[in-house]
């Protein structure tokens, strides 16, 4: 873990305030373990600066007294990112302000340490819609969800986090501060700088404050279908889509067994469509009429009964029941705690190829693990698959445990193989580091850290993220 020198420690506590550092054993702890408890960090020192000239002197006190930072948002962080390991932690929960809304221009400047809740809110109150939807909404934050470009339930329509901001304000690894924010939506000026810090998972600056997208606030028609195979529920996406168009917000695949489990796992829990049908379907269509987007919904689902697609489907008839079948979908991560063992990936391969891509995946994994069970699901619209290779904790022999990194291994060759990504919308952190640069062609890795050493130069800005520099 860093030492801080007694000068550093001094300075640092003079000019963030009382209210703004802490080394109670307590608060360190807390930052220095993400909400799953998945791994274990340790930091000498948390700051919480209170605004972006605050964070710019702490940033430049750190670059003369060569300490390590981590930036944390909402530490929901899955890829261990956002947890410091030795590094000072730069929490910016404080800086969570609304600082301007354009109506007319359909944008929200909002501070990085805001939680989504916070920005869906502004948005609302408003009239207008901020589109970005997650799990964990409640708690991570705006600067979180661009460094890591975050996705959720309606990147389908709306795109990634990186797709809907405007312009960013950073405060640099030298502590000067870049004022990004202009909401023009045409700006032909030369390197679009903003997207350099999307994905960047705090390795190039911290984030303070963003200016997002807004769009116009829809109606949603939900429905809950039963299908055959995964080539079904993919020719379905496709059907769904000549009718609906770009209405189509979210398409959801959900494994028979997800439901099983979220039903023991959540009390009161039902599914929809009780089958025996391997495959679920969660579509939203979302459009300026409730009445329409029920409409095209139907004319779709009708005919892709007809093309024997869909084996059975309920349209929600109300926001609760839609609210329901979310909620399935949504506490599929956390019901996963019934297995013993639980090997997570979130993953990417084109569309066209999710079928083939779990065929061939799973059988590599049971050549490896023949008791290996499977829970897939995710975003099907978009690609991405939350890939899970799993043991009940009942097993009498337990095989999994400690083969974390061959399983893992198998998954990664599989996806690389059908032209995937091994990082769909979590990010790279700590965790998948190593195994990036495996892959990712060399000319790639030579322009990032080409890139990190440019802005980075002494290197204390989260250290060992995304790429060893």
């Amino acid at each position: 873990m860093t030492e801080l020198s007694p000068d550093f420690l001094t300075a640092a506590q003079n000019l963030l305030g009382p209210r703004g550092w802490s080394m109670a054993a307590e608060e360190l702890a807390k930052v220095s373990s993400p909400w799953r408890g998945t791994y274990k960090g340790e930091t000498p020192f948390l700051a919480k600066p209170a605004t972006t000239e605050e964070t710019a002197a702490l940033v430049r006190l750190c670059n003369e007294h060569g300490v390590a930072i981590t930036p944390q948002g909402g530490n929901t962080g899955l890829v261990d990112a956002g947890t410091p390991h030795g590094e000072i932690c730069v929490s910016m929960q404080r800086m969570n302000a609304v600082r301007a809304l354009d109506a007319f221009n359909n944008s929200l400047v909002i501070e990085a340490g805001a939680p989504l809740v916070v920005a869906q809110q502004a948005a609302d109150d408003a009239q207008r819609l901020f589109p970005l939807s997650l799990g964990s909404e409640g708690t991570a934050t705006i600067g979180g969800l661009i460094s890591t470009n975050a996705g959720g339930v309606a990147v389908l329509r709306y795109g990634m986090m990186r797709d809907l901001i405007l312009g960013l304000e950073v405060v640099l690894p030298n502590g000067d501060i870049w004022n990004g924010l202009s909401g023009l939506r045409k700006n032909n000026t030369g390197y679009d700088l903003k997207h350099l810090f999307a994905g960047a998972e705090g390795t190039l600056g911290i984030i303070t404050a963003a200016t997002l997208k807004l769009f116009p606030k829809v109606q949603r028609a939900s429905a809950w279908v039963t299908c055959t195979t995964a080539s079904d529920v993919v020719k379905l996406l496709a059907m769904v889509r000549d009718h609906a168009g770009d209405t189509v917000t979210s398409f959801e695949i959900i494994p028979a067994n997800a439901v099983a489990m979220v039903q023991a796992d959540v009390p009161d829990t039902r599914d929809p469509l009780p089958s025996d049908l391997p495959w679920r379907v969660l579509i939203e269509v979302s459009m300026s009429r409730a009445e329409h987007a029920r409409d095209v919904l139907e004319g779709a689902l009708a005919s892709a009964y007809e093309s024997e697609l869909v084996q059975d489907a309920v349209i929600a008839e109300s926001v609760a029941q839609a609210e329901s079948f979310w909620h399935i979908r949504e506490t599929i991560p956390l019901s996963k705690r019934a297995y013993g063992t639980a090997l997570n990936q979130d993953i990417s391969v084109p569309v066209s190829r999710i079928p083939e891509f779990i065929d061939a995946c799973n059988a590599a994994v049971l050549e490896k693990v023949p008791s290996a069970e499977f829970v897939i699901f995710g975003h099907v619209g978009d690609g991405n698959l939350h890939y899970s290779v799993c043991e009940p904790a009942s097993a009498k022999r337990p095989v999994l445990r400690g083969q974390d990194e061959a399983i893992f291994r198998i998954i990664y060759d599989q996806v690389m193989s059908f032209d995937g990504s091994i990082s769909a919308e979590h990010g790279v952190g700590r965790l998948k580091r190593d195994e990036l640069e495996r892959i990712r062609p060399k000319a790639a890795t030579e322009m990032m850290r080409a890139i990190k050493h440019a802005l980075d130069p002494n290197k204390i800005m989260n250290p060992g993220r995304v790429i060893n520099s």
